[in-house]
């Protein structure tokens, strides 16, 4: 399964990118973005992203 991480303006809580990974490298990115306090969103992604 892939999942769509989108990251989050601090300020407003916009999107300013997102990127689409696979399940495995979920937890990784988690774990990045709470030790710098990043904002992200993470959906699954649709078939057709990339």
């Amino acid at each position: 399964m892939r999942f769509e991480i989108m990251r989050l303006d601090d300020v407003d809580g916009t999107a300013v990118d997102s990127t689409v990974v696979d399940a495995a490298s979920v937890n990784r990115i988690v774990q990045q973005a709470a030790a710098v306090g990043r904002r992200i969103y993470i959906r699954p992604a649709d078939s057709s992203a990339s």
